[in-house]
């Protein structure tokens, strides 16, 4: 059997006295697409960054490519794409290749020069996204889409196993929300890459991802897409607090 990719195990954690994350326990198969699904305040961020070293570990254990996470040194191996990504300073004078370029300087140093296979694996991962055309425009030149696009580039650039995105569509417009979710799922089948889409609503990507997991405070659901979808709406108002509706988002 594989190693889970990520494995949640036992996780609490409160800040001062008000609890938000209560003995949580799942894994992260490899090769999945995970939709961690919650509404505002369920503890869905909080989760994230705790799995990425970015608050410290109060209660529980979550492991990475199958070591602690306070052992984990790989990061390489894991792309993240924040919710701050989506209010990016457009006035920022950095064109596209500039900003993707920045994915390697965990590699190369924040001040070395890129050699010419580094060159080469940014215009890889620039036209992964399919952004070719756009290389050395200014990052504030693009849609809210396409910079989002870029962003994911500059976590391609690395060769992550593992791509962590939170709420990634907030700001980009209707039009550009499909051909985004398109781009995640070519990345799964083409890239071999492992995602957890932290989303509000999972309607938009039901056909796409593989595993969901409800998160309020406990986690109330977590396992295939497929059983998800049996779930009825009195299952889901438990979740949430309130009464819900699924609605189906196919076109």
């Amino acid at each position: 059997m594989n190693t889970p990719i990520v494995s949640v195990k036992d996780v609490s954690f409160r800040y001062n006295d008000r609890k938000v994350l209560e003995h949580i326990n799942f894994d992260v198969p490899e090769g999945s697409f995970l939709a961690l699904l919650g509404p505002n305040g369920s503890g869905k961020s909080t989760l994230i960054k705790l799995t990425l070293g970015l608050l410290p570990m109060q209660d529980g254990e979550i492991n990475l490519f199958g070591h602690a996470r306070k052992n984990f040194k790989q990061w390489s191996k894991v792309g993240y794409i924040s919710q701050k990504a989506n209010s990016f300073n457009s006035g920022f004078p950095a064109t596209v290749f500039e900003v993707v370029s920045m994915g390697l300087f965990g590699k190369v140093g924040m001040f070395r020069f890129l050699k010419r296979h580094h060159k080469e694996r940014v215009h890889e991962a620039i036209e992964t996204v399919g952004l070719k055309a756009y290389t050395h425009h200014n990052i504030g030149e693009l849609s809210g889409g396409q910079q989002q696009r870029a962003f994911i580039a500059r976590s391609l650039v690395s060769d992550p196993e593992l791509l962590i995105l939170d709420e990634p569509t907030v700001g980009v417009d209707a039009s550009s929300v499909q051909d985004f979710y398109e781009l995640l799922k070519r990345l799964k089948v083409e890239n071999g890459i492992t995602l957890i889409l932290v989303t509000h609503d999972v309607g938009p990507v039901t056909n796409l991802v593989t595993h969901v997991a409800c998160l309020n405070k406990q986690l109330h659901f977590h396992g295939y897409t497929t059983d998800y979808q049996r779930l009825d709406n009195d299952n889901l108002s438990s979740f949430y607090g309130h009464a819900v509706h699924m609605v189906d988002h196919q076109h």
